[in-house]
Formats: structure tokens, C-alpha cells, sequence
């Protein structure tokens, strides 16, 4: 096996070399407490607050708006949860899509069988595009929370946000979005966009694991998630991860800086990519829209095979890839995302999602390719369902 082509950034990406070098001060040289009130400790304040603020610039948020987490999955249980807390008086609905990540859908059916929530799960086209429509007409005057993904982890199909949160600000309710796989891939301005709350990770834009953020806007009366410590101004209690903080404060700063020509370069071999695949391999479906998707998605369905068969198969010749969210890798069942924009299951079991970066080459691009062809053609040479169809294409 030769080198290691790396597909799988949706999943986790490398840890910057100048993120690294960042965050090792604080684990052997400023390793204070931030909290403590001595000077030593002070170091590791001042790492928390910088981190703070590159955050905050890259939203056109305020400092005093951006609270760290452990994670992904933690900000949005936290925007959910304590949001229906907070505002449960007001109402009891919350609104979100059939294509959320798992985070969220998992902690709308805790909300909805534990606490008396009511959820509306909105339609998406079978591009995987929520249908403002019909999102619209799902707003109650019980309605408190909009929450839809700014991309999807599977498909990369970005979400009209700016047209959202407008619905939602005119009908005075709470927009939060999970732009876990969007931040530092996409431009985004709260403002600009109406967000009242944001979800984000660090390892998803080459920043360190265990450490994400809720972005909350100011105003919004969302209750504390970790109780304990007067941390995060009160309302995340615990020791602050001051080396993942730092770390993620410069993977959000460098994710900025990088942006354009970062993304130009990944738009060009998704594009290449999408091309070979969809010209030189028969029966083939591309999932996501077609342009409003992430730079570095590539999602597409094989009929007549198994997508995990492809996986093992890629592996060996040394390519990392996925068939669907890294959270549900371990499940038998057909992508959630995939059944909502249509597909049917034994279509949606064949699906293939690679996800760039900026090392990803053109040549890797075309070595993947002509495997994929080999892999592919070889699976369905042993499959009695592409062997029927064959027939029937004949007769």
C-alpha cells in the first residue's frame, strides 16, 4: 500500500501544525487555572480571552457572546434544551428538519417524550434543501425555537440561513443553527444572517478535539447547562480546556485567513472529483445540491452495491472515505439524510461520502477515481440484483 489519501474531514480533520504549536505552552509552561487570581494563572486568562476573540471576529460576533464547550454535541444539547427551559413559558414548540445531525434529532425526542415538547420535523427537496414554505406554515404561536443545520454532515448542502432567520425574527422566535461542518468553510456574519445561537467543534477546521462553542446572542435568556463553578460568565460550569481553547481560537483565526484560496482549491477537485464519477461510472447519483454545497463534499449513491463493501475495498488501497455521518458508522440502517430526499433504501445503502481538504491533489482525486471504477465494477459483477437489471436492460 502506498501513501494515505485522506477522505474523511467531514468526520475529523489534522490538527494544524501552528495549532499545535499554540496550544503546547498550556499544557507544561502556562498551565494555571484561569480562574485563580494570581498572576501565574493570569497567562492562562489572557489564552482564553485572545481564543475568545478570534472566534468572535470570525462570526461578527462579540467577545462576551461566545461560550466554550466540550464539543458539537454539547452546544446543540445545550441551545435545545435550555432554551425550552427558558422559554417554556412563552410556548412548548420547536421546529427543526428530518436532516439534522443526530445531536440535535436525538435531544428533540428527549425533549418531546421527557420534558412535553412539541417538534415539527420540515420536509427537505431532494436536494437536501429545507422548504421554507412549509417551515413558515409550521410556525405556532407556540413556536420558541427554528433550529436547522447551516450544512449537512452527509450531503454538504448548504441552508438558505439568511432567508430563515429572517422568518424567524419576523415572527419573533429563537434561530439556532448547528454550523458544525459549516464554520470555517463558509463565510458566516450572525448579524448579516439574523443567528441567535450557533454550534460549532474544533476539529472539524484542523483545531484540536474536545472543545467546541455556543455562540449566544446577547439578549437571548438561556439558562446554564453545567452547573457548578462561575465559569463562562456563570453559565458553563468547569475548568476551562485552556489548551483546546487556545488551540481552537487559532485553527478558527487561521480557518479566516485560509478561507479563499483554501476553498477555491477544494471547490476545483470536488469538482474534478464529481466529473470523473458521474461521466465514466454508470448508475450513479450525486447527492446534495449540485452547487450550493460545501467546498470539500463529495456524497454520491452506487446502485446494486453496498457502500460499506466500497469502504473495505478503498481501504486497502490505502483511501479513507465514509458512507454517511462518522456518529453512525456503526449502524446498519440507510443514512436518515438519504431517505428524507428520496432515495430508497437500496439505493441509500450504496452511498460513498468523501470530504476533502486542502492537502487533497488532483492526482489523488484520479487515483480514486479509476479504484472506485475497478471496486465498483467488481461488486456488481457478484451482484444478482445488477445481473437482473442488466437483463432486463436487453430485453
Amino acid at each position: 500500500m502506498g501513501k494515505m489519501i485522506y477522505l474523511d474531514n467531514a468526520a475529523t480533520t489534522k490538527t494544524a501544525p501552528e495549532v499545535v504549536e499554540a496550544m503546547l505552552p498550556y499544557f507544561t509552561e502556562m498551565y494555571g487555572n484561569p480562574s485563580s487570581i494570581y498572576d501565574f494563572a493570569s497567562k492562562s486568562k489572557e489564552g482564553v480571552t485572545k481564543a475568545r476573540g478570534q472566534i468572535a471576529d470570525a462570526l461578527g460576533a462579540k467577545r462576551e457572546e461566545i461560550y466554550f464547550t466540550a464539543g458539537g454535541s454539547e452546544a446543540d444539547n445545550w441551545a435545545l434544551k435550555a432554551t425550552f427551559e427558558a422559554y417554556k413559558s412563552k410556548g412548548n414548540h420547536i421546529i427543526t428538519t428530518k436532516i439534522e445531525h443526530h445531536a440535535i434529532l436525538h435531544t428533540c425526542e428527549y425533549l418531546e417524550k421527557e420534558r412535553g415538547a412539541k417538534i415539527t420535523y420540515v420536509d427537505v427537496d431532494e436536494n437536501g434543501i429545507v422548504k421554507l414554505d412549509e417551515l413558515e406554515k409550521a410556525i405556532t404561536p407556540e413556536t420558541i425555537l427554528i433550529s436547522v443545520m447551516f450544512a449537512n454532515n452527509e450531503i454538504g448542502s448548504i441552508q438558505p440561513i439568511k432567508e430563515i432567520g429572517a422568518i424567524a425574527k419576523e415572527h419573533g422566535i429563537l434561530f439556532h443553527t448547528d454550523a458544525v461542518q459549516a464554520f470555517g468553510q463558509v463565510p458566516i456574519n450572525v448579524d448579516e444572517l439574523g443567528i441567535d445561537m450557533l454550534s460549532s467543534s474544533g476539529h472539524k477546521l484542523n483545531g484540536p478535539k474536545g472543545i467546541g462553542f455556543l455562540y449566544i446572542r446577547k439578549g437571548v435568556k438561556i439558562r446554564s447547562f453545567v452547573h457548578g463553578g462561575a465559569q463562562e460568565r456563570k453559565r458553563r460550569a468547569g475548568t476551562e480546556n485552556v489548551p483546546g481553547i487556545v488551540g481552537y481560537g487559532a485553527a478558527a483565526e487561521r480557518a479566516i485567513r485560509t478561507m479563499e484560496e483554501r476553498t477555491a482549491k477544494e471547490i476545483q477537485v470536488r469538482d474534478h472529483f464529481i466529473d470523473r464519477i458521474m461521466k465514466e461510472i454508470p448508475y450513479v447519483k450525486l447527492n446534495g445540491h449540485p452547487t450550493k454545497r460545501l467546498p470539500n463534499n463529495v456524497n454520491v449513491s452506487f446502485q446494486f452495491i453496498e457502500g460499506e463493501s466500497m469502504l473495505l475495498m478503498l481501504d486497502n488501497y490505502g483511501v479513507c472515505a465514509s458512507s454517511g455521518s462518522a456518529c453512525t458508522s456503526g449502524s446498519l440502517d440507510p443514512s436518515h439524510v438519504l431517505l428524507a430526499i428520496g432515495l430508497p433504501h437500496e439505493i441509500a445503502h450504496g452511498s460513498l461520502r468523501m470530504t476533502l481538504s486542502e492537502e487533497t491533489t488532483m492526482e489523488d482525486a484520479d487515483f480514486v477515481v479509476d479504484k472506485l471504477k475497478e471496486i465498483v465494477s467488481g461488486l456488481r459483477a457478484m451482484s444478482p440484483l445488477y445481473e437482473d437489471f442488466i437483463k432486463k436492460q436487453k430485453n
